[in-house]
């Protein structure tokens, strides 16, 4: 039926080619047009369906790697069941109750946190705690040394440039705690919220730490002061060489929790709108290993609060 179609038009086309109208010459070069676009249809031939085209094409080889126990799983998980362990970085310093060694035994929330993920994946873990720094945590992980960085990690953009991050599995809000008497000569009778949003007064944090950002990007104005470890920043503080120390609420509440007499010399400030939610970090390299993690987290019967984690201090 087409190819008598494009006869047709072809018979058309020489009856006007020989007369010297304008219609005649439009008409024959429609008729082209179309013998043009009819040209490759006949010469394919009939449609074929999409269905019957492929039913016979070969399958793409299957993308998921056999373990030792014959299941097939995705290559980041395999790679861990096949090693026989979960490799997770932590910090080398003591951060009670998130991890530190008690008795010569390293425990702690975050401690049982992964041992539980690599006990739902049937393996051991190891703890890598040779990173003197949070940010050496990440680090860490994205050389692909660690599987995962459980190490109490605000989740920063900076951060997650280099890894990923799991969602978040406890809040905690930002927090000052204030030499009084330094305070009280910044403040001069202004109201507390206008003094601490406006900070013009020294800030001192932990170097290279997610609060030596925070610090940065929400108090503009104030002098910030970077110390090697929290012990040192809270000696500063004591001595007055600084006016505030800022991190997140459960190390600031620790303080007046291990030592109530601190609060005739200092006091605190929590800040309901400022956030440093912690996640666990996870190579690049490891999309399933990030979404078994973050289902793991999503399944869990205890979420952990600021209340939960300042009861654990007492264990």
């Amino acid at each position: 039926m087409n190819q008598d179609l494009m006869m047709s038009y072809k018979r058309q086309a020489q009856q006007h080619l020989y007369r010297p109208s304008s219609k005649g010459w439009k008409i024959f070069i429609l008729a082209l047009a179309w013998a043009a676009c009819l040209a490759p249809a006949l010469a394919a031939g009939p449609t074929v369906p999409v269905a019957a085209r492929t039913s016979d094409a070969p399958v793409p080889p299957s993308t998921l790697v056999k373990v030792v126990d014959g299941r097939f799983l995705a290559p980041d998980i395999a790679r861990i069941v096949n090693r026989g362990e979960l490799v997770v970085a932590m910090l080398g310093v003591d951060t009670p109750p998130f991890f530190y060694i008690k008795k010569g035994e390293l425990v702690g929330l975050e401690v049982d946190l992964a041992k539980a993920i690599a006990k739902e994946l049937k393996v051991n873990v190891r703890f890598d705690r040779s990173a003197r720094t949070f940010n050496e945590v990440v680090d860490i992980v994205a050389r692909q040394e660690a599987d995962l960085g459980i190490s109490k990690l605000s989740r920063t953009l900076a951060r997650a440039q280099m890894i990923s991050f799991t969602d978040p599995y406890i809040r905690l809000n930002h927090a000052f705690i204030l030499n009084r008497v330094k305070f009280a000569e910044l403040a001069r009778d202004r109201p507390l919220p206008v003094v601490v949003r406006e900070f013009k007064g020294s800030i001192g944090v932990i170097a290279k730490s997610s609060f030596s950002d925070y610090a940065s990007k929400n108090f503009p104005l104030s002098e910030l002061r970077e110390f090697p470890t929290w012990d040192s920043v809270l000696k500063a503080l004591e001595k007055g060489q600084i006016m505030a120390a800022y991190r997140d609420e459960f190390e600031i509440k620790r303080i007046l929790k291990s030592d109530p007499t601190a609060s005739l010399t200092l006091r605190t400030v929590t800040f309901k709108d400022l956030e440093d939610t912690l996640g666990i970090a996870v190579g690049i390299q490891d999309p399933t290993l990030l979404a078994y993690v973050n289902q793991f987290l999503s399944e869990g019967s205890e979420k952990l609060t600021i209340d939960k984690v300042l009861k654990a201090l007492d264990k």
